[in-house]
Parts: C-alpha cells; structure tokens; sequence
C-alpha cells in the first residue's frame, strides 16, 4: 500500500501524543495497494476504515468522478466506482482530508486462485516445476498482477486477509518464483491470446480438505460437519500449556509402546520367525490388498539371497515411496528411516551387515490416516550394488499388524491447523468477498480422496457457497481433475483417486464450471506434477473458450451412453467430431470390463466413428465398463488435438468410498 507521508515537522509530536490523528487516517484492507487490479466493467467496491462520521472521497483517473461516503460508527465506508473496459495504469486517490493515492492501477480480469499444495506449487522453491529457472527469467509480464495470501486460519470470518510481498506486484523474476506456476501459466495464456490484463488472488494451503474452505452457513446444513462447526464456534481459547507438537509427540510415544513389534523398546520384530505371518504382494497400497480401512502400524518382511561377489561391497536399498512412514532394518540392524509418505526411501546398507547367502530385510510401516503400505514403482523396489547390479524385491512379502489405531486413542486434535471445517473460508476467501472478481480456478482434491462420495455433496455446495457470498451470479469456477499417481495396477482395482475424479466430474452438473482433465500428466512418483505449464494452460482452454468466447476445443471426449451388443459393449462419445483417436496411435487401452459378477478384467477396445467397441473372452456377458479407473491408470483416449477424455464408468456400483465421513 502506498501512502504519502505528511511532511509538517509537528506530525512527530502529533503522532506521539494525539490519538485523534491515528485515527483519522484512511486505512485499506490488504487487497488494496500500488499495482492492483480492479475488474473490468464492473461497479467495483473500495472499502476501508476512516474516523467515524468523516467523509470520505474517491476519485478515480479514468472518469474523474468525485465518488463519496460517511464512516459510519464504527469506521467503515464503502464506495462503488464504476470501471471501464480493461486499460490502464490509472491512480485512484481517497481522502478523509489526507490523501491516500493507489498508483499503477490496472483495469483487468481478476481470478481467485485456490486449493491445496498443487495450487500453491511454486515454479521455484519446493515445487520446481519443469524448466523452473528458464520460465522463471522469462516471467516479465507487467500485465500481470500478483496478490499472494498467506497462510492464516480463523475460527471466525475475518475482514482482512494476510499478505507477502507489501501487496499487489507485477509478475516478474522476482515475484513469480514462489507464485502458484498453475495460476501463472493460467493468466499468461489468457493475457496472450486476449491481451486484458489479469489481476490473480492467490489464496491456498497444501494439503488441505474442501471443507476447510467453505463457510460455516453452508456446512451447517450438511448433516457430517455441522457437529464440528458448531464446536469450532464455540471454542474458547485454549489454556493448556502442552504445544500440539508435544501432544503429538506423546501419542507417537504410545503408538511405540503399544506396538506388538516392539518390546522392551527393542524392536523385536526387525529379525523374528515369521510363522503365522501373512502374504502380501509388494509393492501395493495395503488397503488394495486386504486391509481395508487400516490405519496403524504394519511390520514387512522379505528374505532375499546375496551373491558371494556382493558381500563386502555396500549395497543401496531401495524401497520407493512408503505412506506414511518407515522404519527399516537388514538382518536385524536399522538402516534408515524416513517420514513422508510421497518421498524416495533409498538406505545405504553397509557391508558388514551383509553375508552371502540368505538375508533379512523389515520395514515397520507407520500410517496414521488414508492409504497406507509400500505402494511405487515396482522396478523401483530393490537392492544394487556399485556396478549397477539389481536384486528385485517385488513380489511376496510376509506381514503382520503391530498396532491397530483404532485400539488407541484418537491423534490428538490440532486445535488451530488449516484442516477443520471453514477455518481457511474465514480467513482466506472472506476478506476478499467484497471484491469483484472474474471468477475462480481451484485445484484440490487429494486431501479428500478418501471421502469421494461426500466429495458429490461438498464440493458442489462449496462452489455455491462462494458464488452467493461474492453476490456476482454463477460466476465461472474452473477446477483440475486429479493427476494419475501411485504405482499402476496389474489387474483392475477399487481406487478413491478414480472416485474421487468422478466426484469432480459429476460437478459439471453446476452451471459456468468447467474441469481440466490431466490423466496424462501425472507422475507416479510424485504426488505434485512438475507440468504446471500444461496444467495452466488447460485450465486456460476453458476460460478462453467459455468465458472469452474463443472458439477452440478445451475438452477431451465426453463418455455420453452405453449399450449391449452380444458379447461386447458399445459406448458413445461427445465432443468427438472429428472421430475418436490415441495419444500414441495405438489401440485403445484403459478400458476394463466386467458381467453381473462385478468382476472387472482388463479389456479390449477398439475405435469407430464416435463409438468405441470394448469386449473381452473372459466376459460373456457384459454389463459394464470402466475406462481410466484407477490410481495411475495407463490410458490413451484424446480429441483430435490431444486433450485426454476423462475417466469413466458405466456402472453405479457402491464403491470403496461409500459412507466414509
């Protein structure tokens, strides 16, 4: 924000000892400064605090109209200026009876841009996106306006939002390097093809859930958060003197203690007879291989033989990513352990812990919540040596559960973290309903996977829910299809990625929304996609085309109806004018199919017109079909210029998310 200084000698000693002077000044709430941007052809609110009963005047450079107000008894003014088609930089001053000039002003597009860790994925920083430093030197756009909220939660709604950076700046190296990349090669795709300047709000948290984000009025008709808004309003500051970090430290202490696998403090399971343990083929995610709705502690282990050459050379081992953490030994020795459930576990195994012939290997796998196991790639799974040799771990494990959490006491309850139901609504999205907007872009959904079938409700509900807070109609809101991750499937499986991407898609049903589908572009490695660019620009497909009034192609094929046809089933696409098509040229792949037994087997499918034909010899008599369903499915359906179809299916069988609150 810039204001000018009073330069009277006497402000000094006025400032010091009259209260009176304080007060009179203009004061903006943080989404007002040098180098903003007001929307376009618009009645634009500007809104602030003054002494009570003041006038208050604004003028703005381009109409120079005199617009005015009275602070009313507790300060507050609000004026609405009418604004032009976009242009620009114009000034606006206000005064009470000292000035206030906002300077560099733009007349634009202004888009909120929400979600969890892949909206607010940098080009910089943690995130380092493809070709991060070549797209951070080039980001000089002065047409482009960055406001960068930071992260703040609040049990109530607040006026004014936290922000980095002093206020709004132009896009620049300096800037753009720990901006959100998918809201940046949003706006620059639109900026390029329209030239409108565009103003971007972003306004997001890593790893949090929808509910987080959607206010206290609209939770509370929904039976499965309306117990929890109601406590958060109620709550009273917290006098214990014992840090959520403490409480946690103490419930991981009791998780140790009640761990079967230990003893004594010993880890008595990292070298044991494993008689009575059970078989799990690794790498999975536990809860696809029979422990469903398991979160607790899992003991791992595998025997593998070592070649007489290897026994006095270091060995890596390498275990991928494990959900959420490990604990790992060889032959009874702990050799590494890490917390994270999407980082690399690669543990160096010194040689003395070696010996030819048959060796022990254990992981102790801690999973407080969601999917759990040793889940990557699996050629990833193995042992090398320093002249590249492998020793492939996939395949059977023997396992056995050290703890059930459902035995314990509930972790402890963070009483002021980002994930409680309309804590980031309040002091993330409300401050800025007052100020108008284009629309929203979001991108989230992994927080609340395990949840898809609440998910139909919630998200729905949390668009509406900000579209009659702003009071600017069904305005557009724009959101990202969850990305392909985790390890691929050898046969068909139950997935909560793949319902959850359903929940986002049944979304469509709400008018001006529009879905990027990024099946493609994922990374089963890496929960957080390095291709932001691609990500952006489809998202900017659909602005363009909806809101800009474009007329280009921003969808893939659209599943529309299925039907019988002896042996195979025929299904029907929309947006496929131009005929049906594979990324690679090959045959359709993705497809699964299954009779009345509800059993799903993987699928031949092949392309005619607008229609596909999938049939498979192990399904007589099919009933339904399944494309892209699944964690990280390897699938190839796109338009005819490259934009994927989404996942599908033709079934409405209940599906592994049913009923999770």
């Amino acid at each position: 924000m810039s204001i000018p200084k009073l330069i009277s000698v006497p402000f000094i000693v006025l400032f010091l000892f009259s209260s009176q002077l304080v007060q009179s000044k203009i004061l903006l709430p943080s989404v007002f400064s040098d180098n903003m941007v007001l929307q376009q052809k618009n009645n634009a609110a500007i809104w602030g605090k003054a002494t009570a009963g003041k006038a208050v005047k604004v003028t703005v450079s381009w109409n120079k109209i005199n617009y005015g107000a009275i602070a009313d008894a507790g300060g507050n003014w609000k004026i609405k200026v009418a604004t032009p088609a976009y242009g620009g930089p114009y000034s606006i001053t206000i005064s009470d009876g000292e000035l206030l000039v906002l300077n560099n002003v733009l007349i634009g597009d202004v888009w909120i841009c929400s979600g969890q860790s892949n909206m607010e994925m940098p080009l910089a920083g943690w995130g380092k996106i493809l070709n991060s430093e070549e797209e951070i030197a080039e980001a000089k756009y002065p047409n482009i306006r960055l406001l960068q909220a930071e992260h703040v939660t609040s049990n109530f709604p607040l006026n004014d939002a936290k922000v980095a950076n002093g206020g709004w700046q132009e896009c620049s190296p300096k800037y753009i390097a720990e901006f959100s990349s998918t809201a940046y090669f949003f706006a620059r795709e639109i900026y390029e093809k329209t030239k409108i300047p565009i103003g971007l709000i972003h306004t997001s948290w890593g790893g949090t859930v929808a509910e987080a984000w959607t206010s206290a009025e609209t939770l509370k008709k929904m039976a499965d958060f309306s117990a929890a808004v109601d406590k958060i309003q109620k709550s009273a500051t917290s006098t214990s003197t014992v840090s959520y970090e403490e409480k946690v430290q103490n419930w991981i202490k009791i998780t140790t203690e009640k761990d079967s696998g230990y003893q004594a403090g010993e880890a008595k399971w990292a070298l044991t007879e494993t008689t009575g343990w059970k078989n799990m083929t690794l790498p999975t995610m536990w809860e696809d291989a029979g422990l469903r709705d398991f979160d607790g502690i899992v003991w791992f282990t595998k025997k593998f033989i070592l070649p007489e050459n290897w026994k006095t050379k270091e060995v890596k081992l390498n275990l991928g990513p494990i959900d959420d953490n490990d604990i790992t030994f060889v032959n009874g020795t702990k050799v590494g352990e890490t917390v994270g459930y999407n980082v690399g576990r690669t543990y160096s195994v010194p040689a003395n812990l070696l010996k030819a012939g048959e060796n022990t290997i254990t992981v102790r796998v801690f999973d407080s919540g969601g999917g759990g196991g040793i889940y990557g790639d699996a050629k990833e799974l193995s042992l090398t040596n320093n002249t590249t040799e492998k020793i492939s771990l996939t395949g059977d494990w023997k396992y056995k559960i050290g703890l059930d959490f459902k035995n314990i006491e509930a972790k402890p309850y963070e009483e002021n973290g980002p994930n409680r139901p309309t804590v980031l609504y309040n002091a993330m999205i409300h401050p800025y309903q007052q100020f108008s907007i284009k629309g929203a872009i979001w991108y989230q959904g992994e927080a609340n996977a395990d949840r898809a079938y609440q998910y139909r409700e919630l998200f729905p509900a949390m668009i509406k829910d900000w579209r009659q807070k702003w009071a600017q109609g069904d305005f557009p809101f724009y959101f990202v299809q969850l990305a392909n991750f985790m390890q691929v499937d050898n046969t068909p499986a139950e997935s909560a990625w793949a319902e959850l991407r359903e929940a986002q898609q049944k979304t469509l049903a709400l008018p001006n929304t529009g879905m990027a589908t990024i099946i493609d572009i994922g990374d089963a490695k890496d929960i957080h996609p390095k291709n932001k660019q691609e990500v952006g620009r489809r998202l900017a497909l659909i602005a363009l085309a909806k809101t800009y009034g474009q007329k280009i192609n921003y969808s893939g094929p659209v599943y529309q109806s299925s039907k019988v046809d002896g042996k195979q089933m025929l299904l029907t696409f929309g947006n496929s004018q131009n005929g049906l098509k594979t990324a690679d040229g090959a045959a359709p792949t993705g497809f699964a199919i299954a009779g009345a037994d509800k059993k799903f087997y993987w699928a031949k499918a092949s392309i005619k017109g607008n229609q596909l034909i999938v049939s498979s010899n192990q399904v007589a008599n099919p009933v339904a079909v399944r494309y892209a369903w699944g964690n990280n499915p390897v699938c190839n359906l796109v338009s005819n210029d490259g934009l994927p179809a989404s996942p599908f299916r033709t079934d409405t069988w209940q599906g592994v998310t049913f009923g999770k609150k």
